[in-house]
């Protein structure tokens, strides 16, 4: 198994080479294991996706979840992970510091810390926005490692359409220390480019909110890391819904021949 170092400096070195990589984002120990066995070179947490396999709405999970969440991610894979980090479960520059080297401490290589309150549902203030990215910053550069510290502008996302905002607080957070900059809610290739053309870090997008772009597409508009959020989790749950719905309406099994081979995901947890 790497050291919490490798995982971390080759995680960083996913983020030098050229073209865009996909980073996809297993829910649990299991789904994260096949992902890796599929041949990814890094995963990624997804907050919703953790939220409702504990039966919560997202947004509602603990720090200690979180903490116990990415441990046994971390553990159970030999591949960088960056965690979905929501807002560092704290409004305070200085908790957010103090909770971003926690969640270092469970092994994975990187987080992503977004400006929204989720209890007041408002985003932060420019400046403390600004403030608890630096913090966090800080907090990470006295681990030795290139831990990849990501930091998420909300706003296209919480319904404040405005790409110049988006931009300006994009730039503000690389100025404080970010490493990968992140504005989900982005859903056009057009304002992919316009946005990534005023920023010098590599930028994360999130493919869902694009219909039919190709890894390609995003690589050729600036991006240069690709997840998925809770998607890949939401695509699993339709087949459950279905299943289920036939059972009880049709009183039949004919998904059970649609079931993943069990020898294939043997396989890849081997």
């Amino acid at each position: 198994m790497p050291s919490h170092r490798e995982k971390c400096e080759a995680f960083a070195s996913l983020h030098q080479q050229p073209g865009a990589f996909v980073i996809p984002n297993p829910w649990d120990a299991g789904s994260a294991r096949l992902l890796e066995g599929l041949g990814f070179a890094a995963i990624a947490t997804t907050s919703a996706g953790l939220a409702l396999t504990l039966g919560c709405a997202d947004g509602d999970i603990t720090l200690a979840q979180k903490l116990a969440h990415c441990t046994q991610l971390a553990e159970a894979t030999s591949i960088p992970i960056n965690a979905d980090f929501e807002n560092g479960f704290a409004d305070d520059p200085d908790a957010v510091a103090a909770n971003t080297l926690a969640l270092a401490g469970t092994g994975v290589a990187g987080c992503s810390i977004e400006d929204f309150n989720r209890d007041t549902h408002e985003l932060y203030e420019f400046n403390l926005a600004v403030e608890r990215v630096h913090a966090a910053a800080q907090a990470v550069a006295t681990l030795g490692i290139p831990f990849q510290l990501t930091a998420r502008a909300e706003n296209l996302l919480r319904g404040v359409n405005d790409i110049d905002d988006t931009i300006k607080r994009l730039q503000a957070y690389a100025a404080a220390g970010a490493a990968v900059l992140y504005a989900p809610g982005l859903s056009s290739l057009e304002d992919l480019a316009r946005v990534t053309a005023e920023l010098d870090q590599p930028f994360n997008v999130l493919a869902p909110f694009f219909h039919g772009a190709s890894t390609a597409d995003f690589a050729a508009a600036g991006a240069k890391r690709i997840s998925l959020g809770s998607a890949l989790h939401s695509a699993t749950l339709q087949p459950l819904l279905d299943a289920g719905a036939e059972m009880l309406e049709r009183g039949s099994f004919e998904w059970i021949g649609g079931m993943a081979s069990g020898a294939e995901i043997k396989r890849l947890l081997d």
